[in-house]
């Protein structure tokens, strides 16, 4: 570095560097690179360089290799303007009653259900069968599926066989029926951890609670929500909470089994956004989605996490 400053430079020596620096330097060539700006947060788990990108590129009109363009709030508008962008919006919306309340619900009456005879055969291996989904890649449960729901699928056949014939029809090829059959793939998969981590905290409830509750004259129903509620609302929130981002940022099944389709009736943000980026070039508003989507995510998240919070 001495040298390089003092080239040019004529009538100045060059003076060797203190033996001290010289061992610092060789100290952090031993210790490696200090730590980049953003570094510490990049640790814990907060990619804000990646975050700060997307930001930038939501104002500009960007193919990805040439000149940007600056947008403004183009891209956002857009958003509005455009019947596509924000009904791939709408779809995630909905796919929440699919990926997150059935699962949640029926998750909660087949664990209250199996907690009766925890210690049996039966309820292991319900809870194995009700599981597997978890384990089975999301790609190949997309792809078993999409076999399933085809027109000459085992679900038509089954209806034709008990003799509902007149309403078979290719589920995922339907744009009335397309987004719900996704959702029915989505709410099959989450529903074994919802059960799992709902009839572990069931498990931990005090029984002497409904002992007391039965010498009060409850029954069945009145326990379920004067005690099984409370207990597990923890657990509850994490279920909503996870199958909620599951139902936001849904792709693999999507991409899968419809690939937005039929017109677009099953096309969810993560997916336009992969169109958009990688397709049509178009990463301003590609950017601009997946900002909106960002915030879409915190907004339905966090007053979930809220509500479910335990009080002190």
């Amino acid at each position: 570095m001495n040298r390089m400053r003092t080239a040019g430079r004529p009538g100045r020596r060059e003076v060797a560097a203190p033996a001290s620096t010289s061992l610092e330097a060789r100290r952090r060539a031993r210790r490696g690179p200090g730590p980049r700006r953003g570094g510490g947060a990049q640790r814990r788990g907060v990619p804000v360089r990646p975050l700060v990108l997307t930001v930038q590129y939501s104002f500009y009109d960007w193919n990805g290799v040439g000149a940007a363009t600056w947008a403004g709030v183009g891209n956002y508008t857009r958003l509005v303007d455009q019947p596509e962008l924000l009904g791939s919006i709408v779809n995630a919306l909905e796919l929440i009653i699919y990926f997150s309340f059935v699962p949640v619900i029926l998750g909660l009456l087949t664990a209250a259900t199996i907690r009766k005879f925890a210690t049996s055969r039966l309820a292991m291996v319900s809870r194995t069968v009700l599981f597997l989904p978890q384990v089975i890649p999301l790609v190949a449960a997309g792809i078993m599926w999409t076999w399933m729901l085809a027109t000459d699928g085992v679900v038509n056949e089954l209806m034709r066989a008990v003799g509902l014939g007149s309403v078979t029809r290719a589920w995922l090829g339907d744009t009335s029926t397309a987004l719900g059959a996704v959702g029915v793939i989505g709410a099959w998969v989450a529903l074994g951890l919802c059960l799992l981590l709902l009839l572990s905290a069931m498990t931990k409830i005090d029984p002497a609670l409904f002992e007391a509750a039965r010498i009060d004259g409850a029954g069945a129903i009145r326990e379920f929500f004067a005690i099984t509620l409370p207990s597990v609302r923890q657990e509850i929130g994490v279920c909503v909470t996870v199958t909620v981002i599951a139902a936001l940022a849904a792709f693999d099944i999507v991409y899968i089994s419809t690939q937005g389709g039929p017109a677009n009736s099953t096309l969810v943000p993560g997916l336009e956004i992969y169109y958009l980026g990688f397709f049509s070039r178009e990463v301003g508003q590609a950017s601009a989605l997946a900002v909106v989507f960002m915030a879409l995510v915190l907004a339905v998240v966090l007053p979930i996490q809220r509500l479910t919070k335990e009080e002190d």
